[in-house]
């Protein structure tokens, strides 16, 4: 677009933004890539009861059973998973690699012993050494209502069998995809007792200084269906943090980024992308890192400084999560594969499915700048060339939007002024592939 045509449709855009009370007028639909649209129609809710039902076989799979022999017990099933995750390798052309991340965990306050943890790590490597690696993490240890409980059965179908599900059917439908990012497929263990087998393995990752651009994590993400009977069967929850390790809240206070870290970033990105391919599924933004006062893996690549961001149904239900199997008050308790809706989690699949192909087969990010040398009416952005770029989108919202509100092409320029004050909205940009792919839009940091 032309630099005159650019600034009207830009003033265009501010006349709409001060119109109303919310300024909001929805960016144009994305255009879909076909060939993410049939990966995203190969899921499979039948695999994903199958892999369900099976892991639920195992009895327990507590961290602490790891002693136990046969088919029963947290090694039996990690043996299990790495099999399905060897045998979907062998569609990937040698592409994808299959391998355990196992260390022992010293005794600490809230566990009994020092602990094996072993977790299964598949890698799908991508095309392009410049780009870097996206991690779909969930975690296939269980408990009952003791969390260090090896000997009751403890099936946890929903967690997180459900989870795991969802990252083994990822892994299937992808597998002879050639993304450009490194694609990881994580399954965790020792999540109950602290998180220590994603602890671990992100902590792997910072220390080899791997370029993680993202962990979409899933916990708890098999059934639609609340305590009181309450139902959102297109709805799933979608959880990242505000402000990143290290942040200095002076400086965020000044810049007003405390909605805008990279896992808030990524967030909206997930709900835009996985809204678009997998209607009328929708996924809620919540703005704190986990429910309140409890975590997941994804703070585990949160504390290492990578952007993460958690699913989670809508409505949970807790006489089905960390409980002994019994009836009680003629209340059946325990997480059993009789209260899962798989074709709600065959959905949240899905949604899962295309925010990660386009993640790995689009654009990296930009790395914006926002002009500050002197006080003014408009917004000067500007970013450096991102491989396989074509264009660039320059978004924005209100500062109580919770969502980009407003999209305008920039074609393939690498700077943009608008006639919009960065007093009063917040502004991110994104890069554009030629399939149309979408990068995760970026935060300007601000320049002299």
């Amino acid at each position: 677009m032309s630099a005159p045509l650019y600034r009207v449709a830009a003033v265009a855009a501010l006349l709409v933004l001060m119109s109303g009370p919310s300024g909001a007028e929805n960016p144009p639909d994305l255009p879909l890539d076909p060939a993410i649209q049939r990966l995203v129609n190969a899921v499979s809710t039948q695999q994903l009861r199958t892999t369900d039902v099976r892991l639920v076989g195992f009895g327990t799979r507590n961290t602490f059973s790891e002693g136990q022999r046969g088919q029963r017990g947290v090694f039996a099933a990690r043996d299990w998973i790495a099999g399905q995750f060897r045998a979907i390798a062998k569609s990937s052309g040698g592409r994808m690699t299959v391998a355990f991340d196992s260390f022992v965990q010293p005794k600490t306050a809230e566990i009994p012993r020092a602990v094996e943890v072993s977790s299964v790590i598949a890698t799908l490597r991508g095309d392009d050494p410049a780009r870097g690696t996206v991690v779909i993490s969930s975690h296939f240890d269980s408990r009952n209502s003791d969390g260090n409980d090896a000997t009751r059965d403890a099936p946890g179908a929903d967690d997180n069998g459900s989870g795991t599900a969802c990252v083994l059917e990822a892994a299937r439908v992808l597998a002879t995809v050639h993304p450009a990012a490194t694609i990881v497929f994580a399954t965790f263990d020792g999540e109950e007792q602290g998180l220590f087998g994603s602890a671990h393995y992100a902590g792997t990752l910072h220390d080899a200084r791997a370029d993680v651009e993202a962990n979409l994590n899933n916990d708890i993400i098999g059934a639609s269906m609340g305590h009181a009977g309450e139902s959102s069967p297109n709805t799933v929850r979608l959880f990242s943090e505000a402000l990143p390790h290290g942040t200095v809240p002076a400086r965020v206070n000044a810049l007003g980024s405390e909605n805008d870290s990279p896992a808030r970033e990524l967030a909206r990105f997930v709900k835009e992308t996985a809204g678009a391919y997998v209607p009328p599924m929708q996924a809620t933004l919540v703005f704190r890192e986990d429910r309140f006062l409890r975590g997941g893996d994804q703070e585990s690549f949160s504390a290492q400084g990578y952007p993460a961001v958690r699913f989670v149904e809508a409505h949970e239900n807790f006489d089905h999560q960390h409980q002994t199997i019994r009836v009680q008050n003629g209340i059946q308790y325990g997480d059993l594969v009789r209260f899962m809706d798989f074709d709600y989690l065959a959905r949240v699949t899905r949604m899962n499915v295309a925010a990660l192909a386009t993640l790995a087969l689009g654009p990296r990010a930009p790395q914006p700048t926002v002009l500050v040398r002197q006080l003014g009416y408009d917004t000067t952005l500007s970013w450096k060339p991102v491989p396989r770029a074509v264009g660039y989108e320059v978004l924005w919202r209100s500062t109580t939007d919770s969502t980009w509100t407003h999209v305008q092409s920039v074609g393939a320029a690498t700077s943009a002024t608008l006639p919009l004050p960065k007093d009063d909205v917040i502004f991110g940009v994104r890069a554009v592939d030629a399939a149309a792919h979408r990068s995760v839009a970026a935060y300007p940091t601000p320049t002299r």
